[in-house]
This record gives C-alpha cells, sequence and structure tokens, in this order.
C-alpha cells in the first residue's frame, strides 16, 4: 500500500483497506478505528522522476535558514544549556548493552526477550505504543519472532553496501522484505538506528506527527519546509534520514550527546514564538 498516515493520530502503522471505491479511491481504517478515503498517489511520468543523488541535492540544507533566525536559536541553545541539566548517563549503559546486543555477533546469540523488551523500552527515546509488534511477537512465538526481529535488524544495520541505508530503511517500511518483522517499523527501526550510530542519530523517532517529528521542528524551529513524505519522487526511508541529518548539523555541539540535542530541539519547538 502507498503511504498512508491517519490524521487523528498521525501513525502509518496497521492500516487496512476496508472496501475499493470508484477512480483509485478506497476506504481505509488504523487500528484507532477511525475510517477515511484514501487514494492512491498518481504515478509521476517518466520526465519528473529525479535520482537518488539529484533528490538529496535538493533536499533543504543548513544554509538555507535565514541567518537572523539561527541567531536566534543560538541565543536560545546558550540559555537552554545554563538552565537544564545534562544528560542521564544511565542511558549511556543501556544503548552500550543494545550495541553489543545489535553486532553482528551478538544479534544472534541473545535472549529473544531482549529483543522484545528493545521495543517496549522508553529508555533513551520513546517509541510509543507498540501493541501491533507485541501482538504478532505472540501470535508467532518467541522463535519466530526472534527469528524475524533478528533479520530486520540484520538487513537495517549490517545490510548489503551496494544498497544504501536510506533505501534499505524504506524496504522495511514498505513491508517489500518478506522476513520483516510485523509492528518493527518507523520508530523501532529509527531508535534502533539512534542505538548503533548514537553520535548521528537524534532521538526523534518520527518524519512526521502532531506531537513533533523532524519535519515539524525543522519547520518552528528553523523555518525550513520539508517535503510531505507521500510526495511523489520521495521516499520515506530518505526524509528520516536526510532530515536527522540536517537537524544534527544545524543544532551543533555542545550537548551531552544527541538525546540531549533532541531534548532541546523539542523544547525549542514549543518557543517557536520567540524564533520568528
Amino acid at each position: 500500500m502507498a503511504l498512508v498516515m491517519c490524521p487523528l493520530c498521525s501513525d502509518d502503522e496497521d492500516i487496512e483497506v476496508v472496501r475499493p471505491l470508484d477512480g483509485g479511491r478506497r476506504t481505509v481504517r488504523h487500528r484507532c478505528g477511525y475510517e477515511w478515503e484514501h487514494r492512491e498517489p498518481v504515478a509521476p511520468q517518466r520526465s519528473q522522476v529525479h535520482s537518488f543523488s539529484d533528490l538529496k541535492a535538493r533536499f533543504p540544507k543548513p544554509e538555507d535558514v535565514d541567518p537572523a533566525r539561527l541567531a536566534r536559536v543560538a541565543r536560545l541553545k546558550a540559555q537552554y544549556l545554563a538552565d537544564k541539566p545534562g544528560f542521564d548517563p544511565d542511558v549511556a549503559a543501556y544503548w552500550s548493552k543494545y550495541q553489543q546486543v545489535f553486532s553482528p555477533e551478538g544479534l544472534w546469540t541473545c535472549d529473544p526477550r531482549v529483543l522484545k523488551d528493545f521495543a517496549n523500552s522508553e529508555v533513551g527515546a520513546r517509541p510509543g505504543n507498540q501493541a501491533t509488534f507485541n501482538s504478532a511477537w505472540n501470535d508467532m512465538g518467541d522463535a519466530a519472532a526472534a527469528e524475524a526481529t533478528r533479520r530486520t535488524i540484520e538487513y537495517l544495520l549490517h545490510g548489503p553496501a551496494d544498497v544504501p541505508l536510506e533505501d534499505r530503511l524504506q524496504q522495511l517500511l514498505a513491508g517489500t522484505k518478506p522476513f520483516a518483522m510485523t509492528g518493527f517499523k518507523e520508530a523501532l527501526l529509527t531508535r534502533a538506528l539512534c542505538v548503533m550510530h548514537p553520535g548521528r542519530f537524534l532521538t526523534i523517532l518520527k518524519y512526521t506527527t502532531e506531537a513533533g517529528g523532524k519535519r515539524e521542528i525543522a519547520r518552528l524551529v528553523y523555518g525550513l519546509e520539508l517535503p510531505a513524505p507521500e510526495s511523489v519522487n520521495w521516499t520515506l526511508g530518505r526524509l528520516i534520514l536526510w532530515s536527522n541529518d540536517l537537524l544534527h548539523t544545524l543544532v551543533g555541539d555542545g550537548f551531552a550527546n544527541q538525546q540531549h540535542s533532541a531534548a532541546f530541539l523539542w523544547w525549542a519547538k514549543d518557543r517557536a514564538e520567540e524564533l520568528r
């Protein structure tokens, strides 16, 4: 199914087709119970298709931010760092544990429950309710669910080098890999990247969400409009990574780690009026 997002929950997981309609439309329903009509996006003409490198070149860059706005964000950052404590050191121990678990050796020898616990833990980054994942795990049983989860994490973190990380992420999001674990979607995939690459990935686990994803933070804090996830040519996997790298560069140094940086961005988002 093309990317669909519940208008109420801003969640793209566990959406089912209720009935097909005329003209390429269909009624879809989210697990929260809300139903709406969705139309498949029109396929682009060949002349409209852009290459990976061209899309990346067209993605907003740090230099696109208005210098006056950057100065206002810098003042807010100085205020935050002066008043807010550093990051909880217990998170570092948790991250270190799962770096071993997700290593090529540890992934296939760890206890299955360690993998399920990761999906339901809020230490360092909160993935939200994982009812779909937990239901699938319970239905499959520990052995089969752990196998699918291991293969999903392995493909994301240690997959073929000739497939860019952005595209491996998209394949898992879209369910085009038959081994992908049900419910191990954007928040959990991003959380796994945060664990294995703590110097790069901000603990902002959604690209777009009403509560404040990367797209909303880019707009409210830096005044940048990032592409909508359903836009022609872009894929969610690319948008997730490219928006992370953009915000990582913009937020800069001075924080204890990327969790601390993310906490500042959420804090700054709620002070958007001061930045205009």
